[in-house]
């Protein structure tokens, strides 16, 4: 451990495999973000909260069985030619269902549709939510441990990387999360780059790979629009106040 922290090669695989791993969990600041919003207002923080521990815990133990991680590579059957893995298996799955999720939300999102109900129905609700949150922790912590076994070779880089991406994450999430919630464009759009993710997924799993980058430049430039969109909008409301205040 000592022979790690003297060496830079050792914490410039650190830097750089935190940042992949922020990186890589933006999608799942925004799942989890979505999800929460369902939720009453004083329960979304702490569905967050649970949401980034259980991803944190899974990584962890993913970390901790490398050896089987790497056996979810192996063929199981094959299909028209084409071999497929326990890993895509899991992807094709998790693509599937954040298209299916991702679909109804947009949905109930232009339709106006909200759940409401009492007191019984509120916990129900957060126990679907952090079910649903938990199963697409397991598919993006599988992509995110393959990453960190590919960028090391020292389980105690890939666990403190983890821990301090998932505390970035934390952090993160709840202004991300109250943002999403003010602006219903926003939210359409983080819902969109969630389809987007989801096809990525099951294209992998069919063994046609779209770098990460291609959707993280997509969405990027869908916010910067969307960004100017509401400073234009903010500025037409401040002139409309003014000339209220005028008259």
């Amino acid at each position: 451990m000592l022979d790690l922290l003297a060496d830079p090669n050792a914490w410039a695989s650190l830097l750089t495999l935190t940042a992949l791993e922020i990186v890589l969990g933006i999608d799942n600041i925004i799942f989890i973000s979505i999800m929460a919003s369902k939720l009453p207002a004083h329960q979304q923080h702490k569905a967050r909260q649970v949401g980034l521990a259980l991803a944190l815990i899974t990584r962890l133990l993913l970390l901790a069985s490398i050896a089987w991680v790497a056996t979810l590579t192996q063929p199981l059957f094959s299909v028209l030619g084409m071999d497929v893995s326990g890993r895509d298996l899991i992807l094709i799955g998790g693509g599937l269902f954040l298209l299916a999720k991702g679909t109804m939300e947009i949905h109930n999102t232009v339709e106006g549709e909200e759940e409401h109900g009492g007191p019984a129905k509120a916990v129900a609700t957060f126990g679907a939510v952090v079910v649903q949150i938990m199963l697409l922790d397991i598919v993006f912590s599988l992509d995110s441990v393959i990453t960190a076994v590919g960028m090391s070779n020292h389980l105690e880089i890939m666990v403190a990387a983890v821990v301090i991406a998932m505390a970035v994450m934390l952090f993160a999430s709840g202004p991300v999360g109250d943002f999403v919630n003010r602006h219903t464009t926003v939210k359409m759009l983080a819902l969109s780059f969630l389809l987007l993710v989801g096809v990525a997924l099951v294209a992998d799993g069919l063994g046609f790979h779209i770098p990460k980058g291609y959707l993280y430049f997509a969405i990027a430039f869908s916010a910067l629009v969307e960004a100017l969109n509401l400073m234009a909008a903010g500025r037409r409301k401040k002139k409309r106040a003014a000339e209220q205040a005028a008259d």
